[in-house]
């Protein structure tokens, strides 16, 4: 089920029956009729999710700089597939408004494609799992190529993904952002001659790190207020790297490790050996080491897998950063924007080992 709007539309559109697009219909109104201030959710993915006060300066900013970066102008026909109650699928609604696009929204599915009798499309916003799913599905896999630009966010990109987004002739984008930046400030090409392992920051922002080599940015989109981050980067002119979290780092036996990059190798032996399992590292207590790096994977993998993947893994990486234990959980835990919450999905496999 779809429904097609947009600034012009909306004007003589009833009010949809169906809740979720009738959600998307009551923000539209109240844009529309100048409201000057929102409260909207963080995700949860690292912590508690949270309400945020956001102001329509700073929408109708991050609007401009999206379209200004991805030269997005009006009569754009774009597709929204994720959630509008939180701020990527939000600001959807905001660029078509401000930037007079038609909108065909969608309720958030794996492949939001996959019933949609036409696709043709100039821009989409999804996250990695939704491009992954229509990639793996033979009816839509072919469609890809008429979405337009892709931009990607919410989660990273794995292995199996990258190289498949290298042989799209769309540009794909990564983002880097949250709600108290308003969706994102700078972007990372995917794909094409642009390809890169940095983020470019979009114009107007302004950046640098903390005593701790953490990002701190403001602009417009932050009404001007710094926004410090606990993300760990090297910034390099108007670009920065990612390394991780700095509260994904542990202490194990007085060697600092960032589970961050530890999955980013770690997930170099699961692409080789053809293991599709969705994985991360975390920690546990251990009375030598403090802290002990532990690796929780989705699903069991039959013992001869697992024995191959244990052994690889301690062929690629140092002592320190092998996982001392393997753990399998029957299903992770997911945020309210299906991000995975490690720390209540490792809680949860100490409370229920069995799954």
């Amino acid at each position: 089920m779809i429904w097609t709007t947009g600034k012009t539309h909306w004007q003589t559109q009833k009010r949809p029956r169906n809740p979720y697009f009738a959600q998307a219909y009551d923000f539209m109104g109240k844009w529309l009729e100048g409201t000057r201030e929102f409260v909207l959710h963080t995700s949860g993915s690292t912590g508690m999710p949270k309400p945020v006060s956001i102001t329509r300066r700073q929408l109708e900013a991050s609007a401009a700089m999206t379209g200004k970066a991805l030269s997005l102008g009006g009569g754009t026909r774009a597709l929204v597939c994720l959630n509008v109650g939180y701020i990527a699928g939000l600001m959807m609604l905001v660029r078509g408004l401000e930037l007079n696009w038609e909108l065909t929204i969608t309720e958030p599915t794996s492949n939001p494609i996959s019933s949609l009798d036409a696709v043709d499309f100039d821009f989409v916003s999804m996250v990695p799992m939704q491009l992954q799913a229509m990639l793996e599905n033979s009816a839509t896999d072919n469609q890809v190529s008429r979405l337009g630009k892709i931009l990607l966010g919410g989660a990273p990109v794995n292995l199996a993904l990258a190289e498949r987004i290298k042989a799209l002739n769309v540009p794909v984008f990564q983002s880097y952002g949250m709600t108290e930046t308003v969706s994102h400030v700078a972007l990372k090409a995917l794909n094409g001659s642009a390809a890169s392992d940095s983020y470019m920051f979009l114009p107007g922002i302004e950046f640098g790190t903390d005593e701790r080599g953490c990002l701190f940015v403001s602009g417009a989109v932050t009404d001007h207020q710094k926004v410090q981050t606990n993300d760990l980067v090297e910034i390099q002119g108007n670009a920065f790297k990612w390394i991780g979290r700095a509260d994904n780092v542990i202490n194990s036996g007085g060697v600092k490790i960032v589970l961050d990059q530890a999955d980013q190798r770690i997930a170099s032996v699961f692409h080789e050996l053809g293991i599709l399992n969705a994985f991360f590292c975390w920690w546990e207590a251990d009375e030598k080491l403090g802290q002990k790096l532990v690796l929780v994977v989705e699903n069991a993998l039959h013992q001869e897998g697992a024995e191959k993947l244990a052994a690889e893994i301690r062929s690629r990486v140092s002592a320190y950063e092998n996982p001392k234990h393997i753990y399998f959980a029957k299903a992770f835990v997911k945020t309210a924007t299906d991000k995975i919450d490690k720390r209540a999905t490792f809680q949860q496999l100490l409370n229920f080992p069995n799954g």
